[in-house]
């Protein structure tokens, strides 16, 4: 079971949509095109399109599979403890350098957006944390919690 936003769901049923209902008309009328031209075994057409085919089938299959698979969780509005989907702001004692997460599933997860999978060691050491919390990350460093939202 996997746990998404209500956010990543609708974006990934619009893309679900989006394969289904223009992607794949367009390569099946590739397919047919092909196949018209006849001698299937050296049409370099037919043979792109139908791995192109098959590409969109594998995207549009992981899809469904994350959705057929995934519960929605709603966000809550008292953040008095940190669990998935809470934004977390947590300030190295040492250097007192401020840094910004927010933690997803693992489907979710984008480090580029401070976008942590819940089964990261980050997010395994700040689970049920609160603020004021000191937390010990990697190389033993601790960090405070200042913020959840």
């Amino acid at each position: 079971m996997e746990y998404i936003t209500k956010k990543y769901y609708k974006k990934l049923k619009k893309e679900l949509f989006i394969l289904e209902n223009k992607n794949k008309p367009l390569i099946l009328n590739q397919i047919k095109k092909a196949i018209e031209k006849g001698d299937l075994s050296e049409n370099y057409e037919y043979i792109s399109a139908k791995e192109s085919f098959e590409i969109l089938i594998l995207k549009i299959n992981k899809i469904n599979n994350i959705i057929l698979n995934s519960k929605i969780i709603k966000k809550n509005k008292k953040n008095k403890k940190i669990k998935i989907f809470s934004k977390v702001t947590i300030q190295n004692l040492k250097t007192k350098k401020k840094n910004k997460y927010f933690i997803v599933s693992s489907t979710e997860s984008n480090i580029f957006n401070n976008k942590i999978s819940i089964d990261s060691p980050i997010s395994l050491s700040l689970i049920n944390k609160k603020i004021g919390d000191i937390v010990t990350l990697t190389n033993n460093i601790k960090y405070k919690i200042i913020k959840i939202e």
